[in-house]
């Protein structure tokens, strides 16, 4: 068996054992990239190539770089049948259907960091945080007057230039996962809701086609 005839998930593992981000082959590009940068696919039991976000799923991971141009490669040219081994059903409105799933994987953990007590809402308490330097992660609507986020975000700089900001949800999105109508400055704690949200923003973002990255340091 020559190199190119391991699977591409056990040759990632063997290249990077021990490590806790193991690499994986992106069936589009042919490049090795960390597990976490790409977007995982399985099969489900009825043939359908399905987003694995949680990397939950049964089945063998099937690993694609998150771009708007890495999925449509991969769909028009087969290449989920291709890595799987098997013929597999994609749904036409795939790409959508990550983009929806990444948003909702995005605002539900809003919900979670706030029933968990990691999370403040609200100019005040976001700056007093930010003061503090409890924040691991600010979220400002992108709809919002830029004079207010722009405040905000050169104290957030101010206190950790090295600070996650993500600004890719409307103040109704951000409001609707807090239960109520509108929010535009939140603070989360560090750990790891901070950390899954900042990983599938970024992924949304490269999904969406937009340039750059939307937790930005």
């Amino acid at each position: 068996m020559t190199k190119s005839d391991l699977l591409p998930e056990v040759e990632g593992r063997k290249k990077n054992k021990g490590r806790s981000d193991p690499e994986r082959r992106c069936i589009a590009s042919g490049e090795l990239f960390p597990q976490s940068k790409l977007l995982k696919f399985v099969i489900s039991p009825d043939g359908f190539v399905v987003p694995d976000h949680s990397g939950k799923l049964p089945g063998r991971g099937i690993w694609l770089s998150p771009s708007r141009d890495m999925l449509e490669k991969a769909c028009k040219k087969n290449l989920f049948a291709r890595s799987a081994k098997a013929q597999v059903k994609v749904s036409e409105d795939l790409v959508d259907q990550l983009e929806a799933q990444l948003t909702k994987r995005c605002l539900d953990a809003l919900g979670l960091a706030k029933r968990a007590g990691h999370l403040v809402a609200g100019f005040e308490k976001t700056r007093a945080w930010l003061s503090d330097q409890k924040v691991g992660l600010l979220v400002q609507a992108a709809d919002a007057a830029e004079d207010g986020r722009g405040k905000v975000r050169a104290l957030a700089k101010a206190v950790n230039p090295d600070l996650p900001i993500d600004e890719s949800f409307t103040a109704q999105q951000l409001g609707q996962a807090l239960g109520r109508e509108s929010w535009v400055h939140i603070a989360l704690r560090p750990g790891g809701i901070a950390d899954t949200f900042v990983a599938d923003a970024a992924r949304l973002s490269a999904v969406r086609g937009i340039a750059g990255q939307p937790a930005k340091k």
